[in-house]
Order: C-alpha cells, then sequence, then structure tokens
C-alpha cells in the first residue's frame, strides 16, 4: 500500500503493527525535516498517528499543551496532533486550521479515529468490505486496490455521476465498496462498529446589518494571516501565478510577507487564446518575483497517462492536464506551492452565480405553472444554435427558466442535459441504476438549503460537491504526482467564516462576483487583472476529438468492453455529429475518454492499451504538425 503512494512521500517510510492495528507512512519533509517521522506516537507509545497535511497554527496549540504538561521530543505538527488527541480526543480535528487526513490509534481504548480537514483539501479512503479487516483505509484508492480481496465491483451511480458531473461526489467512490470520508467528518472505530461525526460545515447564513468596510477591513486582516500561516516551511515555497485574481492576490500578500524574493510559476501556451501569461508578468513585475514559465502545446498525449494513473476514478475536468504540467514544472524549484483556489466558491467568484441570482428572481415574479408549461415549451421548441451569438441562443436560458433553482444549477454543472447520459448509458448499466438519476440526487441536496437566498443556497451545494469532488482532487492529485504540496490560503476556515455571514451584496455587484474580494485587493493587484473577465485553464477538447485524439477515442472508447457501460452505436453517433461541426460535444466526448482510460487502467485485461495508442497517435500528430509547419 505505501509503495502505491511513494509519489505522496519520497523522503521517508514508516510503519507501526500492533495487535489489531498496522499503520503505515510515507514522508514528504516540510517541517521538522530532521524530526517528525512516522509512525509518530506520545511518549509512551499508547498513542500512534499517521497524517497528511499541514497544521498551521501548530505553533499556538503547542504552547498551550506544553502549559499543561505535555513533553515534545520533536518539533513536527504531527506530534501537536498526538499530544492534542490525548486532551480531547475527537474533538481534536476542531482545534485545527490546515488541511489533513489523518489516523490515530488509541492502544488502551482500542480505538482508530479517522479525521478529514473541513473542506476535503486532503483524502482520505476507506473500505469496510475487505474480508478478514474490519476496516482499511489510504489516502489514494489505489493503495486500498493493492489488498488481497478488495473487490473492484464498480458503482453504477458513481459511473452515471462521472460521466454527468465530471467526478464521483462524497462519500460514495468508484467501487460499490469504498467510501470516501466525507470533508469536516471524523470517524471512530472500535469493537462496537463505527461511528461518523460531523465536526464542521459552512455556515451561509448572511447578517445583513453587516458595514462594508468594516468588514472588508477584516477580510484583508484574514487574508493576510492566512497567507503568511501558510508561508511556514524548512523547504523551498512558491507560488502558483496564473494572471487571475486569485493567485496575483495570493503571490502580493506573499511578496509583502517574504524576507527575500517569492518564486512564482506559470504555464503559458502556443495558442494566444488560451495563454494568461501576460497578467502573471504584470504581478511578477509588480513584486519582483523571480518568476518561471513553461510555455506548452496542449498536446493532450504527454500528460494523459500521468492523469489516468494518478486519478484514480474517471476524472474529466480537462483544466487538469495543464495543472499538471504546472505542478511538474513548479516542482523543479520548490516543494511547496501556494495556489488560489477556493475565492470563487466562498466568495461568490463563478458567473453561475450571477446567472443563477437573476434567473431566479425572475422565477420568483413568474407563475410556476406559466414556466412549467408555456415556458418549457418554449424551451424544449426553440432551435439550438451553438455557432450564432450568445444573444440568438435562447434555448438554455428558456429551458433554466422554466426549471427550479436546483435543476437549473445542475444543468449548469453537466454537459449531459436534455436527455442525452439516457441515451448513451448501455441497457446493463440502466438496469443496475435501478431508476437513480444523478440530476435528482444532486437536485436533491438543494433541499435542506432551500430556506437561503439563492447565491447562498448554490454555494452551499458547491462546497459539498463541486469543491472537493472537482478543484480540490485535481489540485491534490496533480501537485502530488509530483511530490508538491499545494497550499490554498482562501480555504482557510476562518475566511469561510466570515464570508458565509456577507449578505449577496457584498459578492455579487454590477455585474461582477467576489465584489468585496476585489476592493480588498485594489491596492494590491493591477486593476487590469481586476477587471479582466474569468478565464480559467482552457483546453482546445472539441478540436482535440477531431485531430490528435481521434484514434485515441475510436480504440479506447468503442472498445467491445465499454458496451458494459456505454451504448455504443449512441456514442458513435454523438461522436460524429461531434466530426462533422454541427455540434460540440468535447465535453461528453472527454467524459466517456476518461472512463474508457479508468476501465483501461484499472480493470482493463488487454494490457496497457492507452499507452499504445496514444503514442502511435502522438507519433501522427506530430508529423501532421510539422508538415502544416513547413
Amino acid at each position: 500500500m505505501c509503495d502505491r503512494l511513494q509519489h505522496r512521500g519520497p523522503d521517508g517510510f514508516g510503519y507501526y503493527q500492533e495487535g489489531p492495528i498496522a499503520l503505515g507512512h510515507r514522508r514528504l519533509s516540510i517541517i521538522d525535516l530532521s524530526g517528525g517521522a512516522q509512525p509518530l506516537g506520545n511518549e509512551d507509545g499508547s498513542i500512534q498517528i499517521v497524517f497528511n497535511g499541514e497544521i498551521y497554527n501548530y505553533r499556538e496549540l503547542r504552547e498551550d499543551l506544553v502549559k499543561k504538561g505535555h513533553r515534545f521530543a520533536t518539533h513536527s505538527d504531527t506530534e501537536v496532533i498526538v499530544h492534542l488527541y490525548e486532551e480531547v480526543k475527537e474533538r481534536t480535528p476542531e482545534y485545527l486550521n490546515g488541511m489533513f487526513a489523518l489516523a490515530i490509534w488509541d492502544n488502551r481504548n482500542q480505538e482508530l479515529f479517522l479525521a478529514r480537514d473541513r473542506f476535503g483539501k486532503k483524502p482520505l479512503y476507506y473500505s469496510t468490505s475487505v474480508p478478514g479487516m474490519h476496516i482499511c483505509f489510504a489516502s489514494e484508492l489505489k493503495a486500498l486496490m493493492a489488498i488481497a480481496g478488495f473487490s473492484p465491483e464498480v458503482n453504477a451511480q458513481s459511473v452515471a455521476n462521472a460521466l454527468c458531473l465530471g467526478y464521483v461526489p462524497d462519500p460514495d467512490t468508484i467501487f460499490a465498496g469504498s467510501h470516501k470520508l466525507p470533508p469536516g467528518h471524523s470517524a471512530l472505530i472500535s469493537a462496537n462498529g463505527m461511528r461518523l461525526r460531523q465536526y464542521w460545515s459552512a455556515s451561509f447564513e448572511p447578517e445583513e446589518s453587516l458595514d462594508f468596510a468594516k468588514t472588508m477591513e477584516e477580510l484583508e486582516a484574514l487574508s493576510a494571516d492566512a497567507v503568511e500561516r501558510r508561508m511556514i516551511s524548512d523547504v523551498p515555497l512558491g507560488g502558483f501565478l496564473s494572471g487571475g485574481v486569485d493567485s496575483s492576490g495570493v503571490v502580493a500578500l506573499m511578496a509583502q510577507r517574504a524576507g527575500s524574493r517569492v518564486k512564482t510559476f506559470s504555464i503559458g501556451f502556443t495558442r494566444e487564446e488560451y495563454d494568461e501569461v501576460r497578467y502573471a508578468r504584470m504581478v511578477a513585475a509588480r513584486y519582483q518575483t523571480d518568476h518561471y514559465e513553461e510555455v506548452v502545446s496542449l498536446g493532450v498525449h504527454d500528460m494523459l497517462r500521468t492523469l489516468v494513473e494518478h486519478f484514480d476514478e474517471p476524472f474529466s475536468d480537462s483544466s487538469a492536464i495543464p495543472t499538471l504540467y504546472l505542478s511538474r514544472m513548479t516542482r523543479q524549484h520548490v516543494t511547496v506551492a501556494l495556489s488560489g483556489d477556493g475565492a470563487d466558491e466562498i466568495l461568490g467568484g463563478y458567473r453561475r452565480y450571477r446567472f443563477g441570482v437573476a434567473e431566479q428572481r425572475w422565477r420568483s415574479i413568474v407563475p410556476r405553472w406559466f414556466r412549467r408549461t408555456a415556458v418549457a415549451a418554449a424551451g424544449r421548441y426553440y432551435p439550438k444554435f451553438d455557432r450564432l451569438p450568445q444573444v440568438f441562443r435562447a434555448k438554455a436560458t428558456l429551458t433554466c427558466l422554466a426549471q427550479e433553482l436546483g435543476e437549473a444549477y445542475f444543468d449548469s454543472m453537466t454537459g449531459f442535459g436534455y436527455g442525452l447520459l439516457g441515451s448513451i448509458l448501455s441497457p446493463e448499466l440502466r438496469a443496475q441504476l435501478g431508476g437513480f438519476t444523478p440530476r435528482e440526487s444532486f437536485v436533491n441536496r438543494f433541499d435542506k438549503y432551500s430556506h437561503l437566498p439563492p447565491l447562498q443556497q448554490m454555494q452551499a451545494v458547491d462546497l459539498e460537491t463541486y469543491l472537493p469532488g472537482d478543484i480540490l482532487v485535481k489540485v491534490d492529485r496533480a501537485s502530488m504526482a509530483y511530490s508538491l504540496e499545494g497550499r490554498c490560503p482562501w480555504l482557510d476556515y476562518r475566511l469561510a467564516d466570515l464570508a458565509g455571514r456577507m449578505p449577496a451584496r457584498f459578492k455579487l455587484k454590477n455585474g461582477s462576483g467576489k465584489y468585496i474580494f476585489k476592493e480588498m485587493l485594489k491596492s494590491h493587484v493591477p486593476e487590469e487583472i481586476l477587471r479582466r473577465r474569468k478565464m480559467g485553464f482552457i483546453v482546445p477538447r472539441a478540436e482535440w476529438f477531431r485531430t490528435s485524439l481521434k484514434p485515441v477515442f475510436e480504440a479506447l472508447v468503442l472498445r467491445p468492453r465499454m458496451a458494459a457501460y456505454l451504448s455504443l452505436p449512441d456514442v458513435r453517433q454523438v461522436y460524429e455529429v461531434h466530426q462533422s461541426g454541427a455540434r460540440d460535444y468535447g465535453r461528453e466526448l472527454w467524459a466517456m475518454l476518461m472512463l474508457a482510460c479508468w476501465e483501461n487502467r484499472w480493470l482493463g485485461s488487454s494490457g496497457d492499451l492507452l499507452s499504445e495508442v496514444t503514442e502511435s497517435s502522438k507519433a501522427g500528430w506530430q508529423s501532421s504538425a510539422a508538415a502544416l509547419r513547413a
């Protein structure tokens, strides 16, 4: 199991085994390089811990524990957790400001304690279905798959969710017999069974009486402290710099607190429409950072195998490809990198939030019966014009307005709308689903937040689904693939608590998201960056499937084994429509390709088909590109 996680911890290995428990650990040394090896115990060895992550308030906790008589043998944050557990037991994660997945064995009470950080930055998989074991757990699914007796029975609901959403939402995994410990949860396992406990959840109860100026002042102070805490490291540290608002804000605050020049890292693209490097250079120049860039061609072949190897489940956020490139380049210079992830979710940065609030305002003044009949009919029969300007593409808007907030929000998060999923799933998989639909499952999450304003409803659901299932998985797996630790200052839980109390007008204003956040950064970040439209890591999926990925898709997705999951004649029809240029199915084809790549790597019996096909396809693509250049 530890061998399969060597990329997460190349600097050391340790294990502990006594009685019914066995703990293993791979170490990436960040703090207290000479001490802190794991598993690590208390003075008499009765408490043992394995832990992945970083605790940013460990120094304050240590001081308090020393005053209470605890003796420390190391200067590591890991040992602080051990002694804290002696004091407060199951309440331990409530005291921790950081990212973590941890396991603590209490030998006296014969209890195992598992916990995962509030947002799910660090992964924790477990299974109670392996014969002969009460429970087994690991940081990645591939480690559980190394256990003799682990059942790779595929969860049909997870396949449907992975296609629709691009990831498998917590607490499920792609396998029926394994689970993820949800963010903000702990578990206590003993001879009496397993008890789950939610120790934290984000609150989105807006306080309309908040003063904007005072709130912005508090936001800036917390932001500065969050960044400074994440700069604690005994190894080289830097920052991702995309040229967007969020990463620029992190780098600005880093530069103002660093004792030397900050190292920053950007990926540039040969295609100008996907390139943000000039904006990253503005911030690098302003703060005189040691700036590193790498220009990539956005060819997918070099990274497709790495993506499938490290993500363990079907994962179809295509921005994982440039994130892998960025992580690989960054790791050549530093071991820790701060990123701008999380600000959009807690401070209302996504365009879909603005659209959702505007649509909900319209729904509130139009009778439901009219929306469900006349507006819905208009949406069904309005032609779909993919190639016309946005103003003429009313089909999606009409369809959204006919729905409730949760339904419309689901459609904004998936490419498999309008019945497409049902048509491309195999009869066998549809039978296994037994009436389950990703849409209904997702929409039901809105029920417990129906008392909140629309913006807060969408944010709350994103913190349950999109943030831990997509964004944080992408950052963790891409960085850990190269033994790079990524830290997210905007996901300090204190910032989330403050943002949760903010009324919507602090976040959405004048057609822009993250309003208070951008106002706070005005003195730190160039105005051009604050005003520019959000871009993100965009890749040319549509073009890939008409050029370099054609042979890869045909060899992997359209092979007979995939008929267990997909209706291949219907998939081929979608594929041919995309080839004709009549519709852009790039998002849907990418999701199907990721499912097929995953199946071949982890369940396939036909050898490493992915490597064979991509190498052959890569050679042909490079030859064609050279001919075009000539």
